[in-house]
């Protein structure tokens, strides 16, 4: 069962119906707190956009700590950042229009399979987890096909459900995972600093959006000027809590060294390099590879992935193992139909999965499943000087 508060009568049985199952409906936050009391079973309290703000935070800030298995979902006639923010921080898990009754349905779904993998009463120290990986897509060179790889590759990991994952965008500037997705982003990663510093399990799954059961995404921010505010230890945090949420975590990137790739780069498994075909990006493969090196990143990470591999362009694969003095673990062909099913919004592995550039990003999610697992890494040298991990 699942408990509805709101004293407006007309608004219970659309609610109740998007809420699905049994639901108890109470005027009050003080009458939820009985029906709680009464039953420890309960893991599911939406609260009506009729009720005071402040009482709905703290509601949810208690019981966070008495029941961590409990959800909140907070209604709201119109969705506002600060309220969003002050939300998150207190433990409130979604926030959502209440006109909206789809994403009423999502939100309690997405509460509820949150609850089932949270014992009530009980906080698991997250040292005694099981840490999921971290694949970062990366490349020097913008127009590599990034965003592409970094999305077929999240959804091959998924295995139609075989595995939890989640893929970032850590594009934070113009990243490209909600359009390619067709996703709306209506919490994004700079709704992470409300909660920096103090970032849980709980708090990392208000940000997440939904693509399908078990593979979430982590959406780059959409306002001018976001970008510039979120922090590279909000990062590291964030990434760390989607470690233990998720059985592997893929990293979309911009095309540049920063602060932001070099945290995500501190933090994963393996570096997936792509590149292309054609002498600027191959150079910039090459000077890349020599900055791994030259931050002292583990070689045995690295991935390098030949894309859009095409024989009429006049470069082979030896002439690119040449050019960058390193193997090509995997080679995904050119297609048409790459470009095609980017402009459906729907990921080529999932439109055609038998299509050949398919195969290949089957090939490189093979390499991570068969990876080691994930080893913190010693203080390495920074880009302006020595820089330590933290933590």
């Amino acid at each position: 069962m699942s408990i509805l508060c709101t004293k407006q009568r007309a608004v219970v049985p659309p609610l109740a119906g998007a809420m699905g199952g049994e639901v108890s409906h109470v005027d009050d936050l003080t009458a939820a707190e009985g029906v709680l009391a009464s039953d420890p079973r309960e893991t599911l309290v939406v609260i009506g956009a009729d009720v005071d703000l402040m009482e709905a935070l703290d509601f949810a800030s208690v019981q966070r700590l008495l029941r961590p298995a409990l959800g909140v979902v907070l209604l709201r006639e119109r969705l506002e950042v600060s309220v969003l923010a002050l939300a998150i921080r207190a433990g409130v898990r979604e926030v959502v229009p209440e006109s909206d009754l789809d994403l009423v349905a999502e939100s309690c779904l997405r509460s509820r399979e949150l609850s089932r993998v949270t014992p009530d009463g009980v906080v698991i120290p997250a040292q005694q987890s099981t840490e999921g990986k971290i694949a970062v897509v990366f490349a020097t060179k913008g127009g590599c096909g990034k965003t592409t790889t970094a999305t077929n590759l999240a959804v091959t990991l998924h295995a139609g459900g075989a595995n939890r994952v989640c893929l970032v965008d850590l594009d934070i500037a113009f990243g490209d995972v909600a359009i390619s997705l067709q996703l709306t982003p209506v919490r994004t990663l700079v709704d992470a600093m409300a909660m920096d510093g103090q970032l849980d399990e709980t708090g990392a799954s208000g940000l997440l959006t939904r693509y399908r059961p078990g593979l979430e995404c982590l959406l780059a921010p959409v306002e001018p000027g976001d970008a510039q505010q979120i922090p590279a230890s909000l990062v590291t945090d964030v990434l760390r809590v989607l470690r233990r949420m998720f059985d592997y975590v893929v990293i979309d990137t911009p095309p540049q060294f920063n602060e932001h790739v070099l945290a995500v780069l501190d933090e994963a498994d393996h570096h997936v390099l792509l590149t292309t075909p054609d002498v600027p990006t191959l150079k910039n493969l090459r000077l890349t590879i020599d900055m791994l090196d030259l931050l002292s990143y583990p070689r045995d990470r690295r991935l390098i992935v030949l894309n859009r591999e095409d024989s009429r362009v006049g470069l082979t694969v030896t002439d690119v193992e040449s050019v960058v003095k390193t193997g090509v673990a995997v080679r995904v062909p050119a297609s048409l139909a790459v470009p095609a099913s980017i402009n459906r919004g729907v990921p080529i592995t999932i439109d055609q999965p038998e299509h050949r550039v398919s195969a290949g990003f089957r090939e490189i999610a093979t390499r991570i499943l068969a990876g080691a697992k994930h080893e913190p890494p010693a203080a390495r040298r920074g880009l302006f000087g020595l820089r330590r991990r933290s933590g």
